[in-house]
This record gives C-alpha cells, sequence and structure tokens, in this order.
C-alpha cells in the first residue's frame, strides 16, 4: 500500500510500520467526470435547493423553521458521534435548564458552533478559513467530553480512525501526519475559496471529503465536517437559510458513506463520492421542503383550532407563534413572553393541552413544562439513537 498512489494522494510507510495518507490537492486532477449521469444528479439537487429557498421565503418566520432545523440538525450530527440526546431533550434543556441528560450540552454546543459561524459569515464578513474553521472546534468541544482533545487546536500528533481499542498498525485509516496535516489544510484553505470552474455542490463535496481525509482534529472532526457544507452554501449564498443538513442522510446510509470516503482514498474515485453526495442533497432538500409545508399547515391550523375553540381568549393566538419559536415552555416563561399573568397563562396552557396542541411533560402540579408535540412530531427523527452508532471521533496516539 506504501507504493500506492491515486489521483487523491497516496499512503507512506511510516517508521513505526503503519501506513499514513497523504491526500493530493483539490480539485482533483484529471478533473471529476460530468457525465451524463452527474450531470442529470447535478440538475436535480440543483432545482431541490431551489425550492427549498423558494418555500423558505413564503413561511410566516423563516427565523423560526432555521432555529428548529438547526436544533435538528445539532441533534443528529451528535447522535453519529455517539450522544444519546433526542429533539425533546434540547427544547426542554432550552426550556428550563433542568432534567437533561449529561450529553446534551453537546448539543447545545453544536447549536453555538453553527449559530457562531454563520454569524461570523454574516455579520463580520469573515471568510471561510483555518481560523474561522478552529474557533468552531473550540466552540463545539468547551466543557465537553472532548474538552480534554485540544479545542481550538489542530493535532500535534498522529491520530487514526478504526474500531475501539485498535491501534495505529491495525487502524481502518491513519490521516497524514502532522507535518504534512499542515501543507494539506494550507490546500484546503486556497480550494475553498476557489470558486471558479467547479459547480457549487460538487465544490461542496470535495472540500467535506478532503476535511474528513485530512482528520486535522483529535476529536470533532465529523461535525466540523458537517458544519462545513452548510457554511460553504452560506457563503457562496447557494441558500439564504442555512437549511440543507445532511447528518439525517449520512445516518440512514452510514455504511455507504464511509465506503465512498474510503474508495476516494483507495482508488481516487471521487466520482461515486460525489454522485452519492449529491443524491444527499437532493433527498434531504425535498425532504425539507414538505417539512416548511407541513409548518405552514399546522400554524393554519392550530390558529384556526384556538380562534374557534377559543375565540379572543387573551395569550391564545400569541402563543402560537410563541410555541415555533420555543416548542418546549413553561408557564412563567409564557406569562413573560405573552404579558399576561401567571394564572391567564396556566389557563391558556390548560385549554392547549385539551386541544392537543401542547404535551405536559413533568406530571407535576408546580413548575411544569409544556412541549409542542404536533411541531416536533415534524422534525422527530424515524430512526432512535443507538449504542452501536459508528463514531466519527478519532483514537489518541497511544
Amino acid at each position: 500500500m506504501s507504493d500506492f498512489i491515486s489521483r487523491s494522494g497516496h499512503f507512506v510507510k511510516q517508521r513505526e510500520d503503519y501506513s499514513a495518507f497523504i491526500p493530493a490537492p483539490l480539485p482533483p486532477q484529471p478533473p471529476v467526470s460530468l457525465d451524463e449521469e452527474m450531470s442529470q444528479i447535478l440538475s436535480d439537487a440543483d432545482r431541490a435547493l431551489g425550492r427549498l429557498d423558494g418555500v423558505c421565503s413564503i413561511l410566516p418566520s423563516p427565523d423560526f423553521f432555521v432555529a428548529m432545523y438547526v436544533r435538528y440538525e445539532a441533534v443528529l450530527s451528535s447522535q453519529i458521534e455517539g450522544t444519546q440526546s433526542t429533539l425533546e431533550d434540547v427544547v426542554d434543556y432550552e426550556a428550563d435548564h433542568s432534567d437533561s441528560p449529561k450529553d446534551v450540552e453537546e448539543v447545545i454546543n453544536y447549536i453555538k458552533a453553527m449559530n457562531h459561524g454563520l454569524r461570523r459569515l454574516r455579520d463580520d464578513e469573515f471568510p471561510l478559513s483555518l481560523r474561522l474553521i478552529t474557533e468552531i472546534h473550540e466552540k463545539l468541544l468547551a466543557g465537553t467530553r472532548g474538552s480534554q482533545r485540544n479545542p481550538g487546536e489542530f493535532r500535534r500528533s498522529q491520530n487514526w480512525i478504526g474500531s475501539a481499542g485498535c491501534t495505529l498498525s491495525t487502524a481502518t485509516y491513519v490521516p497524514p501526519p502532522v507535518p504534512e496535516m499542515t501543507s494539506a489544510l494550507g490546500d484546503l484553505e486556497k480550494f475553498l475559496h476557489t470558486t471558479e470552474g467547479l459547480p457549487a455542490l460538487v465544490h461542496c463535496a470535495l472540500a467535506h471529503a478532503q476535511f474528513k481525509t485530512i482528520h486535522p482534529f483529535l476529536d470533532g472532526n465529523g461535525r466540523v465536517g458537517r458544519l462545513l457544507i452548510t457554511f460553504l452554501l452560506c457563503q457562496r449564498h447557494i441558500l439564504e437559510h442555512p437549511l440543507l443538513y445532511l447528518s439525517h442522510y449520512f445516518k440512514l446510509h452510514r455504511a455507504e458513506y464511509y465506503d465512498r470516503l474510503m474508495a476516494v482514498r483507495l482508488t481516487g474515485d471521487w466520482e461515486s463520492w460525489v454522485k452519492f453526495f449529491l443524491r444527499g442533497v437532493k433527498t434531504v432538500a425535498n425532504d425539507a421542503v414538505q417539512t416548511a409545508r407541513n409548518i405552514i399547515a399546522l400554524r393554519e391550523s392550530s390558529r384556526q383550532t384556538v380562534g374557534n375553540e377559543l375565540g379572543n381568549m387573551a395569550g391564545a393566538l400569541p402563543l402560537i407563534d410563541y410555541l415555533f419559536d420555543c416548542p418546549s415552555v413553561t408557564t412563567n416563561q409564557s406569562k413573560d413572553r405573552l404579558g399576561i399573568s401567571f394564572a391567564q397563562a396556566n389557563k391558556v396552557l390548560h385549554h392547549f393541552e385539551e386541544l392537543g396542541l401542547v404535551k405536559e411533560t413533568t406530571g407535576q402540579k408546580r413548575n411544569r413544562r409544556f412541549r409542542f408535540e404536533p411541531y416536533l412530531k415534524l422534525f422527530r427523527s424515524p430512526d432512535a439513537p443507538r449504542s452501536d452508532t459508528i463514531s466519527d471521533t478519532t483514537q489518541a496516539d497511544a
């Protein structure tokens, strides 16, 4: 393997008797072949993205939809890494910061990292760069189980990917050693700013795969790599709102995802990887469009139900909009947000519970919490977290 060279790079035998992969700079040479199949898949993905961007413009409150999708992505991306927290855990934690699994903080960190990156790209006109990537990484790992693995710093030792307990010599994949990693990161940063000659989605596909191949951190590479896709799409104004997240697709097709990435390294098969990526974009974008339409329908039906059943009851219709922003609320929060008395807020929530709009989740008589179940159902992942979920975290140098 040490002598093998593909268009994506080559393996180099190390003195410690293992082979590490040294990636070639992007774009691939020869270039990715835009054959008839690739062109059709690309066209389908572009159209799906266009529909997604369009449907977002007719949402009553696009920011609420975006915030919910960021939460949803944070949960799914973190579950790939082995966390067990659910969307319900996250919104409950945001409601009162109690009774939540410990690893919910990893999901909250993902949300903070996502929002930080988007804010930097939008408000500060800060370029997508290695500096921004390390900022994102620092926020992602702060105060979590990865906080001892150099948050915000590129690795200074060799890492590897494989099953629990494996070593460098038995690893499934060994990324480039530190000197070659540093060089590869410099090449990747240049490629991130190269927007000529490649369709935007192909550019995103190549960048994500290259980042995963370089594996520049001791922990969190998978999550940062998935965030990179969203940042690229927003920086290039392919999407005006960050609504495309591939974690669910990668999770459902995890075996093919890893196989396609490894095939790039072993045989230089960029084309199969890009086609897989584009199919994911199309699938996820179409799903998001349907979710957006379901949100519009839910808002209208909820308002109609409340109007028919509760009339002009103080706080009733405003509570509908509040629940789309905060799908898990307490009576005190509702009182403060809606500007009504505690007794009135409690009364409205009681009626909403009778109408099936919210569900009380604590079972207590005091400090009660209510979830907007019909809304959460639209985002609920069909596959629950599993204890044997494949992890993207890497093993530390022994």
